[in-house]
């Protein structure tokens, strides 16, 4: 049963791509930000209850608090920039992009934390950067406006933020439980994202959302928290070894999605990019 949990934990995380694209065709990417946290806010203090770690709040120390605020603002900076460059670009541009985060944080972790690579990773982090270069196509469209052309910037500064969220979550938050630390992260990234609404007078265009598209904006916030949800329960039945691979191949499920929704396909230099990212982003779990 467990391995049904794992798959449904990919399945949501897939999905969530796919429904933010849904809800943010006409409506401002920094609100559906906000609308969609206040969901994924919900769904975290579930999970905190779930586990029954909520007292441990009262043990943490300043610093912890500290860099689980500066995490909180990380993870803001980059669910605000995946969404711009959602609404901006194609998922299947977009999300492997994003999930290169992954060789960010193996190397800030080199840098600031002295952690070690070892040939395995080192070939997964090569295989993962050239699977994500040759997935970036650049169209020669002359009718596209500039400001389409800046998802690309939007989908970097995203992988970015989060490989810097989980640098921050490691150096200063050891020993606190990881639902409990969520959750106070995605308090912060709520004050983050409804602060950036109201700094950016963007206020007015919540009553202007159709409803159709809030609807797609809710359910990515429940795809996250089904994410999530599930992913534990997975956790807590089954092999780690085997719950990480399945969940990290939401990508797959976010691309194939992408092809039947939005029409939008991958041409043979794409797809040998995917196969890249999807083998180098298995590697990197192989422990030696």
């Amino acid at each position: 049963m467990w391995v049904l949990f794992a798959f449904g934990s990919a399945l949501f995380a897939g999905l969530t791509s796919v429904l933010a694209k849904c809800g943010i065709k006409r409506t401002d990417s920094d609100a559906a930000t906000a609308i969609r946290t206040v969901v994924v806010l919900i769904f975290s203090w579930l999970m905190v209850g779930i586990v029954g770690s909520a007292p441990g709040i009262t043990a943490l120390s300043a610093k912890t608090w500290i860099f689980l605020i500066l995490s909180g603002l990380a993870t803001g900076a980059s669910w605000l920039c995946y969404f711009r460059a959602l609404q901006l670009g194609d998922v299947n541009k977009v999300v492997p992009i994003d999930k290169s985060s992954t060789v960010l944080t193996i190397l800030l972790a080199l840098v600031f934390l002295g952690e070690p690579v070892n040939w395995i990773k080192g070939i997964a982090i090569v295989l993962i950067g050239i699977g994500t270069f040759l997935m970036i196509e650049k169209k020669t469209s002359s009718d596209e406006k500039p400001e389409k052309k800046s998802w690309l910037l939007y989908a970097v500064l995203s992988a970015v933020f989060a490989g810097l969220t989980s640098i921050l979550g490691k150096i200063g938050i050891d020993g606190v439980e990881s639902n409990l630390g969520t959750a106070i992260r995605t308090g912060v990234v709520l004050i983050m994202a409804w602060l950036i609404v109201l700094v950016k007078g963007k206020q007015h265009t919540l009553r202007a959302i159709p409803k159709h598209e809030l609807g797609f904006i809710c359910l990515s916030g429940f795809a996250t928290g089904g994410s999530w949800l599930c992913y534990y329960k997975a956790l807590q039945d089954g092999l780690a070894s085997v719950v990480v691979p399945i969940d990290k191949l939401s990508i797959l499920v976010s691309i194939g999605f992408s092809a039947l929704v939005f029409r939008e396909r991958l041409t043979k230099k794409s797809a040998i990019g995917l196969a890249l990212i999807v083998a180098g982003t298995l590697m990197m779990l192989v422990k030696v």
